[in-house]
């Protein structure tokens, strides 16, 4: 079984912007083109390989939901998946349930293909992705200057998220585990 914490991130133009240093009293002005580009992403924090599966979608909701976990499906192929996330209204739709509900035919529950965990209510700080989204915003920003576009911004985003193994003490907390042979 794979664990995998998911959620998504809504980066923004707006995330180019960061903090500056400047002098009392002046205001200190960044040029943005255009504050409403933004991009969905959708992202899965593998709980043994500390890697992250991002996908980018239109935005989130129930469709754009079922389209990552076919995603993540492809990613870990004959693999039983435990998907821990928040309650998002989108996640407990009856769209998803019925999808579920088609995955996991009439397999006893031990044995179903996707098996989805919420989180407790309104506690994001369960949700070790939120940290990774955190750190890939942080760094987009201290990276910005190279690619001021929002296509730079992106392609900034997704390189981190890519190719950073993430290990946070809050993983911890979940377990420990053997990679899957």
């Amino acid at each position: 079984m794979r664990v995998l914490f998911v959620d998504e991130c809504h980066l923004m133009s707006g995330d180019l912007e960061g903090y500056v240093w400047g002098r009392r009293n002046q205001r200190v002005e960044v040029p943005i083109v255009n504050e409403r580009e933004r991009q969905t992403y959708y992202g899965a924090l593998d709980l043994v390989s500390k890697r992250v599966f991002i996908d980018a979608q239109d935005k989130g909701n129930t469709t754009c939901t079922l389209a990552y976990l076919e995603f993540l499906q492809r990613q870990f192929p004959n693999q039983r998946l435990l998907i821990l996330w928040d309650g998002a209204s989108y996640h407990r739709a009856e769209e998803i349930k019925s999808a579920l509900s088609d995955v996991n035919s009439d397999l006893p529950e031990s044995q179903w293909q996707i098996h989805c965990v919420r989180f407790a209510p309104n506690d994001p700080t369960q949700n070790p992705i939120e940290d990774v989204w955190l750190q890939a915003k942080t760094w987009v920003r201290r990276m910005a200057g190279l690619k001021p576009s929002f296509i730079g911004l992106k392609a900034l985003f997704e390189q981190f998220c890519t190719l950073e193994i993430f290990d946070f003490p809050k993983m911890n907390m979940y377990g420990t585990f053997s990679p899957i042979k």
